[in-house]
């Protein structure tokens, strides 16, 4: 196991500033996030079903390089030394995800006492070391059974999910205290069912939409079925939000920016907070109201309303969006990529999006006050860089200045009134980035895949000091 100390980059060698006295609320949660797929591995043991994660990226072409998620991290052998890590690093909290396969092998039915063992050892092995769990029920990581079946597609799947929920509350409520639902519900709808760049690997609107639903409608259930078991407990449900702006001073692009944000926020905050699908964007409505009967629709939507006792903000890049001709592209616009948005000049980060950390705050400050949820956890906030093993050690400075200026993000919407209570960075360790197999390295610990050998960077060090002193570098 690697040891977080200078031996990852020094202070004088990263421009270390002390502590200023101005820091976060007590109690304020400093944690890391990942997701099963990404690092359990073990994908064939102990009754573990396969997901459609496991037959996605076993189809050639779809994963960059044909890589795929058999070992990863090999946490699920390894869970020990990580928790070891978050200890030294100084984690107050740990984000993992339950790989729904591993418990319920066939998404319903018998439950794998092994698999849903491996999270009992693992929330015990997390207090132990004085981390509280938070434990995200999916991270699109579906059974292949389900799938088979329908997927997300079939309003069944809703039902098969609170089960689910109700099991692992059942077995890890007694000491998992906060639990998220879902795990980027856009993510999952549209670029595993109309980019077709994820698992399942679809391709189209309509299905999308109806999708959609589903994993809200699911979500709702799972609400319900997690309070019914647990009544002591803490609900919420992550969302990749971003701030969007029009690409140029275009009507045009005005207009569609509006409709890009309806696309990537309001078709799941409005909703989950007792406002209904947004009414604004013709296309996405029609295509629902096309989908769902209009009082199974609203029967549903008070489900999805469940009160929550906390929202899941993730954060990685405020967007840019221009229209395009509706025969290229059936929305109508697109976002501007990473070789335009260089020539404006932001900076990139590795995976080709831009470091412009005041859309945290703006974000933040949205969502407090349109919807003003009880609590805001950042639930994932990071960035992907080449990082290099050198003399046994990983210094990455523009990690840290990312890190960094998001953070100070954050303390100032603290300061503007918005009620964050924690903040995860994304990701504990390298992992297995989805369709990009694993060339992206989001970690502040770096993970030699080879040897499995885990080296904190620099910037675990740096974060190391922030969770010990709950205070930004001044």
């Amino acid at each position: 196991m690697g040891q977080v100390s200078a031996a990852g980059g020094g202070e004088k060698d990263q421009g270390w500033m002390t502590m200023s006295e101005g820091g976060f609320p007590a109690g304020f949660l400093w944690g890391a996030a990942t997701a099963a797929y990404q690092i359990e591995g073990a994908v064939r043991e102990d009754g573990r079903g396969p997901s459609i994660w496991d037959t996605f990226s076993h189809i050639p072409g779809r994963v960059l390089h044909d890589q795929n998620g058999d070992i990863a991290c090999d946490h699920y052998h390894r869970w020990p030394e990580d928790i070891a890590l978050m200890r030294e690093i100084g984690l107050s909290a740990y984000r993992f995800s339950i790989a729904w396969p591993r418990v319920q092998p066939e998404g319903r039915g018998q439950v794998n006492r092994a698999g849903i063992d491996f999270y009992d050892r693992l929330v015990d092995g997390l207090l132990e070391a004085g981390i509280r769990p938070f434990a995200t029920l999916y991270h699109w990581d579906l059974p292949q059974a389900l799938q088979d079946r329908g997927g997300w597609l079939a309003r069944d799947t809703a039902k098969r999910f609170s089960d689910y929920a109700a099991i692992v509350a059942q077995r890890l409520g007694d000491r998992v205290t906060h639990w998220i639902t879902q795990n980027e519900p856009y993510t999952a709808t549209f670029l595993g069912h109309y980019r077709g760049v994820n698992a399942p690997g679809l391709r189209d609107l309509p299905t999308a939409i109806q999708v959609a639903h589903h994993l809200l409608l699911s979500h709702g259930r799972a609400a319900q079925a997690l309070r019914a078991t647990r009544g002591d407990c803490q609900i919420g449900i992550s969302l990749d939000l971003s701030p969007v702006h029009p690409a140029s001073d275009s009507e045009a692009d005005a207009e569609v920016a509006e409709q890009m944000d309806i696309h990537l926020n309001r078709w799941f905050l409005d909703p989950i907070f007792g406002r209904g699908y947004p009414t604004e964007f013709e296309t996405l409505r029609s295509l629902l109201d096309d989908a769902i009967p209009g009082t199974t629709l609203a029967a549903d939507l008070q489900e999805i309303a469940a009160p929550l006792d906390f929202l899941g903000v993730n954060y990685y890049a405020s967007k840019f969006s221009r229209r395009v001709p509706v025969e290229d592209e059936p929305l109508g616009f697109e976002a501007i990529g990473p070789d335009e948005l260089a020539a404006r000049g932001f900076e990139i980060t590795g995976i080709g999006w831009p470091v412009i950390p005041h859309g945290l705050h703006d974000l933040l400050m949205r969502v407090h006050r349109d919807y003003a949820p009880p609590a805001i956890y950042v639930t994932e906030n990071g960035a992907a860089f080449h990082d290099e093993v050198i003399d046994g050690a990983v210094n990455d400075p523009r990690r840290i200045a990312y890190l960094d200026a998001h953070l100070q993000a954050v303390h100032d919407a603290i300061g503007d009134g918005a009620p964050v209570k924690g903040y995860f960075v994304w990701s504990l360790m390298d992992n297995f980035e989805w369709d990009l197999g694993f060339s992206q390295r989001f970690g502040i610990v770096y993970v030699d895949y080879d040897t499995q050998q885990r080296i904190p960077k620099a910037s675990a060090v740096w974060y190391q000091r922030l969770c010990a002193e709950n205070a930004l570098p001044g």
